[in-house]
This record gives C-alpha cells, sequence and structure tokens, in this order.
C-alpha cells in the first residue's frame, strides 16, 4: 500500500532541521552542513549528483531505501529555492542544475502562482496555491500506486505532522549541535499525534530512527 513518508530528514541532536540565516550562500543555513556531512559521504548521493566513488554500507542503504517505490514528492518553497515572496520571473529552476535528483513529479507549495517546470530527467516541478491538502491530493494522482516522498523543509514537515498525514518519517540524526535553526519538533506532541519509534539502527556518520504513525501502512 502506498504512504505518505519523510526519508534521509536530517537533524541534529540538539532538534534543528536547518541553521540559522538561511539564504542563496547559506542554503542550508549557517551551521546546517554539518546536518548532512553523512550523505555526503556515501556513493549514493554521488552517484545522484553524477559523480563516483563514495562509501557503502548503513548510510548509504538509507539514502538508496528513501528513493526506493516513491513516484512523487511535495517540497516546500524553501526546498525549491531561496526567492521570497511574488516570482519575480522565471529565471530560477532550482538548486540542482538541469537535471534534478527527482525524476518525478514534483509539487512545490507556495502562495504565488506559476507555470509547470519540465526539467530533464523526468523531473516535473507543480507549484501548489491551496496548501498541503490539495498538494498531497495531486502528488497520490501522480505517484499512481507508488509512495509520495514529502521532502522538508521544516516547517512543511512540521504541517503535515501536526495534520497527522505522515504515515512514515525516517530521521537521520547527525553528530552535530546548532543552537539555533529551524526546530523540527516544538510545539508538536507527537505520542497524542501517534507517533512512535519502530526502528534505530546506528550508521557511520548518523543514527537512524523510524517513526510511523499507528496504523500507517508498513
Amino acid at each position: 500500500m502506498s504512504k505518505l513518508r519523510v526519508a534521509c530528514f536530517s537533524l541534529s541532536i540538539d532538534g534543528f532541521g536547518a541553521g540559522p540565516g538561511q539564504s542563496l550562500a547559506q542554503p542550508l543555513g549557517v551551521g546546517g552542513e554539518a546536518l548532512h556531512r553523512w550523505a555526503f559521504a556515501t556513493a549514493a548521493f554521488q552517484r545522484l549528483f553524477g559523480g563516483d566513488g563514495g562509501e557503502a554500507g548503513v548510510d548509504n542503504g538509507f539514502i538508496e531505501r528513501g528513493f526506493d517505490h516513491v513516484g512523487a514528492w511535495i517540497l516546500g518553497r524553501n526546498m525549491f529555492g531561496p526567492i521570497r515572496g511574488p516570482w519575480p520571473d522565471l529565471e530560477w529552476k532550482g538548486w540542482w542544475g538541469d537535471e534534478p535528483p527527482y525524476h518525478t513529479p514534483v509539487f512545490v507549495l507556495t502562495r504565488h502562482p506559476r507555470p509547470s517546470l519540465e526539467m530533464k530527467g523526468g523531473t516535473v516541478f507543480h507549484f501548489v496555491t491551496d496548501g498541503i491538502h490539495a498538494a498531497l491530493e495531486r502528488a497520490w494522482e501522480a505517484a499512481g500506486g507508488r509512495d509520495v516522498r514529502l521532502g522538508g523543509g521544516v516547517d512543511t514537515v512540521r504541517q503535515y505532522l501536526r495534520a497527522g498525514l505522515i504515515d512514515e518519517l525516517h530521521l537521520a540524526v547527525a553528530p552535530a549541535l546548532l543552537g539555533d535553526g529551524e526546530a523540527l519538533f516544538t510545539g508538536l506532541d507527537l505520542p497524542a499525534l501517534g507517533y512512535e519509534c519502530v526502528e534505530q539502527i546506528a550508521g557511520e556518520r548518523a543514527c537512524h530512527l523510524l517513526l510511523r504513525r499507528r496504523g500507517a501502512p508498513v
């Protein structure tokens, strides 16, 4: 059965999913790169961006697992780019160059309309202005029975958690302290929302935790 899931979501020990001061120069926020070093080192990550080398192992397995059976993605606007407010033009096409790593339809949450954007490799960005439920409905339809992966950022994941819509949440806890930034769990009562930790595995550079909503498909 298909599900809405978050995979490979990097988190600091003190609960931040991004550093403060996100910008074009600092897309992960100040200090945020430290959260993702576990992923950068893997062979699967290197392959996604046209490289070679990298490490096999537990961390690499979670990167590969994160792409299995995914038929569509949902992203918050920050995950698409640093632009705020109305789109000044259509020049910005994402952080990833001409061939993004998604290779599926991607639904970007925004308050400002923009035409769909077709990229190399099968990625098509659709810009959704009528909220998280509408984005999920469109993503389910596009996924064709496969899973929908929720890519973030932090605020987007929080919205879907608060609504009880996420079936499965994989957190990669990095050995880093940020002290400030975008906190994932502040104000969320996960047990009351039906979530429990069902798996914990130590990787080479991160500790992997899998949370699942009670009653969600396995």
